[in-house]
C-alpha cells in the first residue's frame, strides 16, 4: 500500500483536518475545493477508510481520521521545522557538521577552535572523527564526512590511486621527519650518520611496501628505492611513535605528532645535511561534492586561525 500512496494526498488530508473543512484546505493550499474533495475521495478509496463524516456544512472526522493524523502530524510539523532549518541554514551556520582530522593535529586545533565557533554560531554542532589517513579518506569517499584535514603523504599510494574522487586543497606544512629514540640513537646512530649505517638500522613501516621511508631516502639521499630491515609494520603514525620511543628502530613521523617528546629529548630527529620534507597538510573532500554555506564558513574560519589569511593553493 506504501509504495502506491500519494503521499501529496496525505498533505491535503492533513490541512482538511485541521480546518475541517474542504473550502479551508483548499484556501490554505491555494488549489480549487473540487481538487480537494478529489484527493480527499481518491485517499479514502486507497486506504480503503471512511474519513470524515458531513454535519452542517462541518466535516466532523471519523475515529480512522483522527489515527491518521496523529501519525501524520509529528512528520508534518518536523519537516516544516527542517525545512526552515534548510532555509536559514543558507545565511546563518547551523547543523551538524562531520569532520575528520589525524589524531594529534585534531586534539591540538579542533576542539579549541570547534568551541569558538560555536560562540559564534550556536546553532553549529560537531561530529569530529581523529584516524589515519586511510580511514578518513574512506570516510570521506563513502560519505560518512563532510570534509577532513588529511596528512597525504603517509597514505601516497591510496590516495594517487583515487585521485579523481577528492578536491585536494592544500593549507600548511607539516615537516616529516626520520626519528628514533635516545636510547637507541646513542647505541646505533650517534657517531656515524651515513647512508650505510643508517640503512643497517631497524625500522617501522606504515606497510610492507615502506612507501614513507622510499619517499625519506629518495629526498635525502637520491636512492628510488631501499632495502631495510622492518621489525614492526603498523598503519598508525601514533603506533610509530610509540614503538620509536620504546626503542625499536627508525620511523618517519610528521614533527606534530612527536614535538612534546622531541622537545623534552626522548625521541631525537635524524637529520641529514638535506633541508627536511614539508607535506602539505590538506583539505580533502568529494570533488563533485557542493559545500554548504555552514562547511563554507567553518573552513574559512579554521584556515584563518591556524595558518592566517592567505590565498589558498588549489
Amino acid at each position: 500500500m506504501l509504495k502506491s500512496l500519494d503521499v501529496n494526498r496525505l498533505k491535503v488530508f492533513y490541512y482538511i483536518y485541521q480546518n475541517k473543512s474542504i473550502s479551508g484546505a483548499a484556501n490554505e493550499l491555494n488549489v480549487t475545493p473540487s481538487a480537494v474533495s478529489q484527493h480527499l475521495k481518491k485517499l479514502e478509496h486507497e486506504i480503503k477508510v471512511h474519513l470524515f463524516t458531513r454535519m452542517h456544512k462541518r466535516l466532523v472526522p471519523t475515529v480512522e481520521a483522527d489515527k491518521l493524523f496523529q501519525i501524520l502530524q509529528p512528520f508534518f510539523l518536523e519537516l516544516e521545522a527542517g525545512l526552515k532549518s534548510l532555509r536559514e541554514g543558507r545565511d546563518e551556520p547551523s547543523g551538524l557538521l562531520r569532520v575528520g582530522a589525524p589524531v594529534e593535529f585534531g586534539k591540538a586545533n579542533f576542539p579549541k577552535l570547534m568551541g569558538a565557533f560555536r560562540q559564534r554560531y550556536p546553532e553549529v554542532t560537531f561530529a569530529l572523527t581523529l584516524g589515519n589517513p586511510e580511514k578518513l579518506l574512506g570516510m570521506v569517499k563513502e560519505g560518512e564526512l563532510d570534509f577532513a584535514m588529511v596528512d597525504l603523504f603517509l597514505s601516497q599510494r591510496n590516495y594517487i590511486a583515487d585521485i579523481g574522487l577528492y578536491h585536494v586543497e592544500p593549507i600548511m606544512d607539516e615537516e616529516v621527519i626520520l626519528a628514533c629514540s635516545r636510547t637507541y640513537f646513542e647505541t646505533h646512530l650517534k657517531d656515524d650518520l651515513s647512508l650505510e649505517n643508517i640503512l643497517a638500522q631497524s625500522f617501522i613501516s606504515y606497510d610492507q611496501t615502506i612507501l614513507a621511508l622510499n619517499g625519506w631516502f629518495k629526498h635525502h639521499f637520491g636512492r628510488q628505492s631501499v632495502k631495510v630491515d622492518v621489525v614492526l609494520t603498523v598503519d598508525s603514525v601514533q603506533a610509530v611513535c610509540s614503538a620509536i620511543e620504546h626503542d625499536f628502530g627508525l620511523g618517519v613521523i610528521t614533527r606534530t605528532v612527536a614535538q612534546r617528546q622531541i622537545q623534552e629529548g626522548s625521541i631525537v630527529h635524524v637529520k641529514t645535511d638535506k633541508k627536511e620534507i614539508y607535506n602539505k597538510m590538506s583539505l580533502v573532500q568529494l570533488q563533485d561534492k557542493i559545500a554548504t554555506f555552514t562547511e563554507k564558513t567553518f573552513q574559512s574560519y579554521f584556515i584563518n586561525s591556524v595558518v592566517g589569511p592567505k590565498e589558498l593553493e588549489g
